[in-house]
């Protein structure tokens, strides 16, 4: 009986590598979901990714009309920003095979540039946001916000094309060991920083400046952690080192699969959610239970 590597042997190449390919377990699906980055990569990514759009899918007439009807142009221009984010996003984690596929290079990083610029958006939105403290409402805190966040943005964005497009540094390959690293260290560097500052404002006497709801705090500590994190592992991996490799694709992982669901909870959920009387005792409940009151409270009772 002839042997199974003779008869691969002797079919033509087309075969043989369908063939292949199939071993591999299931062809363009095996490739899409295994390739480059490996199959728990993907779908930690994918998935997360896909549930949250899905979400936003079934809370969309709902979301619409609270939208609408509501009086924050902050909260409507932040909701449809995050819609068009959201999908940019899971095209982002559904296309990682294009890391690693050598044609697909100059659009994997026009892609990259767009998706991590848009999520830089949003971030930037919300921090110059907290800083204007708590009546910031309206269009002309609209307006500033999102002057700030275009201006930082449009830096970011021109940096990084003169890094992909000017010099050829592949920003978004990581496995690319070159010059990458300087720049998302300092990227890192200043974002842990402002996090930082408003982290340690949160818990002093400029607190009051800040809108007084813990959810804030929580999302701030949060960010806080994840860019540290970051930080740490760009500066190791900018040395050589594999664990900082490691590190960064898990800083990847939580900030493309958890980012955008912490978003709409920590800032959103509430105002499309809830009506407007729950909402205010929502809001009453979390400043007393961060302490708020409690000066007000002990003058009266000294009174």
């Amino acid at each position: 009986m002839r042997s199974i590597e003779s008869i691969v042997a002797e079919l033509p190449p087309s075969s043989s590598a369908t063939a292949v390919v199939g071993e591999g377990g299931g062809g363009w699906l095996y490739g899409w979901l295994v390739e480059c980055h490996g199959l728990w990569h993907n779908v930690l990514m994918i998935v997360p990714s896909a549930l949250f759009v899905l979400y936003l899918a079934s809370q969309a007439k709902r979301s619409f009309s609270k939208v609408s009807n509501g009086r924050s142009h902050v909260v409507a221009a932040l909701y449809a920003i995050l819609w068009l984010v959201s999908i940019l996003n899971l095209a982002w984690c559904s296309l990682q095979m294009w890391e690693c596929a050598p044609g697909k290079q100059f659009v994997w990083s026009v892609i990259s540039l767009f998706t991590t610029s848009g999520m830089l958006f949003l971030e930037v939105s919300l921090i110059a946001f907290l800083l204007q403290g708590n009546h910031a409402s309206g269009r002309e805190a609209l307006t500033q916000t999102f002057l700030i966040s275009a201006l930082a943005v449009g830096l970011d964005m021109f940096l990084k094309g003169i890094y992909l497009f000017g010099f050829g540094v592949q920003l978004f390959d990581v496995s690319t060991n070159g010059s990458q690293w300087a720049l998302w260290v300092v990227h890192k560097l200043l974002l842990t920083g402002v996090y930082g500052l408003i982290f340690f404002m949160c818990r002093s006497r400029w607190r009051e400046r800040l809108p007084a709801r813990p959810a804030f705090q929580n999302y701030i500590s949060i960010m806080f952690c994840l860019n540290a994190a970051a930080l740490l592992a760009c500066g190791l991996a900018a040395h050589g080192d594999g664990f900082g490799l490691w590190l960064y694709d898990i800083t990847v992982i939580c900030y493309h699969a958890m980012y955008l669901p912490l978003l709409y909870v920590t800032f959103l959920a509430d105002f499309l959610q809830e009506d407007d009387l729950h909402l205010e005792n929502v809001y009453y409940s979390e400043m007393k239970d961060a302490g708020f009151f409690d000066v007000d409270w002990d003058s009266c009772i000294r009174k």
